[in-house]
């Protein structure tokens, strides 16, 4: 599959961005810049999800029209994409797009030419907090079990979606990894609800209760359900429904479908989603890839807990959104929850961004300059190039095992032994003798044996460069343009290092000045 269509969950806009969607969206953007690198045909799509009753409510809390806030906090969100050099290609808003009701509506009447959809009177137990209805077996202590929070109860005649017709095709699909969901209890979470069967869903809700903002109902005066509509959104940005070629380019069963979600959200996009596609005759998706929660002090992130730590806070402190893209991919096991501190994201700064590569990047490049004007000594294979060689592969692999913070451990791993190397080697001091008297024999040995080890670090320090570009686009750049590097498309592409750009103050990871 040389065809790649990535996206992000589109988040409610209720409130401003916290740091753990940041997660989701640099995950989601390493993904679709090593897809680039290995010479896929990538679609990267973003969004937000401006239709929810908890944006309507909220909207009606800070007394404002729900257009209003919709749009400002939904620019909040695109902003922090750019803010985090998110390289999506489309950032659909379902409020705004003009494309988003007519691709609603083509999923929608596919469904009922299938006979899936269905009139029927209803009452449940819902959470606004979660758009969804609850089981009374489902509740902890009476309350949701993700929010905490008292339901509501809910009475009205609704449209409903056949979800029980495709439990046992979407058990094939899973158990057969023709949709294939990571991590591993991800995957064993969702088909022990296929196991326990399905019932049918709510796919409608009154014009009403949603305050007449969301997408119609085909021929009523109905509102279509969040879900059902949010995650038309995959669609939308592709054109369904509106004849554009990017739908028959990119979702088909010869490209790859790849979601990243938030755990909260693994059943909608693992169930509900590809039992609507198989409905309108469309394929599943091919992959999801299900994180985690980002914690402050063990207590999930979230908007309406108060406890969200502004990501463009983090951007501003350190003048990079490295930083905080480091952290995140390295520092939180990509499908687990992990644990947000400013105290541990400034001793990753300083330890292993600047004490680690920055140190190597600039001891390395001084001594070339110094010694060799910048231009690079040549290179002889050593076991530490067959080493830096090997690391490309190392990286491909935590990508195709959802192992992100695997691929930077490894990278930081060879880091390592490049700066135990180049300690051992103490080139400074054949830097050193070359100034003083040598014979012209000596010369010409601390001459091969300075350049054979800065040569090779020269290579290790372009690898590096090549492997961080997913994870860091910026400080991989920087980097690539000291080494004297063009940034390149390819993992594979060759790169000869002949002459580098050493200068005392480009510092990589320089210290943060106290405020």
């Amino acid at each position: 599959m040389n065809r790649t269509y990535i996206t992000t969950s589109i988040p409610y806009v209720n409130a401003a961005p916290h740091v753990g969607f940041a997660l989701e969206l640099v995950q989601a953007d390493a993904y679709a810049r090593h897809f680039r690198l290995l010479g896929r045909d990538v679609r990267f799509q973003c969004g937000t999800d401006d239709n929810s009753l908890k944006n309507v409510r909220s909207a009606e809390a800070a007394g404002l029209p729900v257009a209003d806030f919709v749009n400002a906090n939904a620019d909040r969100f695109e902003r922090l994409g750019t803010r985090l050099d998110i390289s999506n290609d489309e950032f659909v808003r379902t409020s705004r797009d003009p494309r988003h009701i007519a691709c609603v509506h083509a999923l929608w009447n596919a469904c009922a030419e299938n006979g899936d959809l269905y009139r029927k009177a209803y009452e449940g137990l819902y959470c606004v907090g979660c758009e969804q209805f609850y089981e009374p077996s489902d509740l902890v202590d009476g309350r949701c079990p993700e929010h905490g929070i008292p339901l509501e109860l809910v009475r009205e005649e609704n449209w409903f979606f056949r979800l029980s017709r495709y439990g046992d095709r979407l058990l094939h699909l899973i158990e057969s990894d023709e949709l294939k969901i990571a991590p591993a209890h991800r995957r064993n979470e969702v088909l022990a609800l296929l196991r326990r069967g399905l019932g049918d869903i709510s796919v409608s809700r009154s014009a009403e209760r949603a305050r007449g903002w969301g997408v119609p109902v085909p021929e009523s005066d109905e509102v279509v359900y969040v879900w059902f509509d949010a995650l038309a959104n995959y669609l939308t940005g592709l054109g369904y429904g509106t004849g554009e070629e990017l739908f028959d380019r990119y979702w088909t069963v010869s490209s790859e479908r790849i979601h990243v979600v938030g755990k909260g959200i693994s059943k909608f996009h693992a169930i509900y989603w590809p039992a609507i596609l198989l409905s309108a005759g469309l394929p599943p998706p091919s992959s999801l890839l299900v994180h985690g929660y980002v914690t402050v002090d063990g207590r999930k992130i979230g908007k309406s807990a108060g406890n969200g730590i502004d990501p463009n806070s983090v951007v501003d402190a350190y003048g990079t959104p490295d930083a905080l893209r480091y952290y995140l991919l390295r520092h939180i096991r990509s499908g687990d929850d992990g644990d947000f501190s400013a105290e541990r994201l400034e001793a990753v700064w300083t330890g292993e961004l600047g004490g680690q590569l920055g140190n190597l990047a600039n001891r390395v490049l001084a001594l070339v300059s110094s010694a060799f004007g910048g231009v690079v000594p040549p290179l002889q294979e050593s076991d530490f190039t067959q080493e830096a060689a090997r690391l490309p592969a190392k990286v491909a692999e935590a990508f195709d095992a959802y192992e992100l913070h695997v691929g930077l451990a490894d990278i930081f791993a060879f880091v390592g032994d490049a700066n135990r190397r180049f300690a051992k080697r103490a080139p400074w001091a054949d830097a050193k003798a070359l100034a003083g008297e040598l014979t012209p024999a000596e010369r010409r040995a601390t001459v091969d044996r300075l350049g054979g080890c800065l040569a090779e670090q020269i290579y290790g320090l372009a690898v590096i460069a090549r492997c961080l570009l997913p994870f860091l686009p910026r400080s991989a750049a920087v980097l690539h343009s000291r080494l004297g590097l063009e940034v390149s498309e390819a993992y594979g592409a060759p790169f000869v290092v002949d002459e580098v750009r050493a200068a005392p103050d480009a510092v990589l990871f320089p210290r943060r000045v106290a405020a």
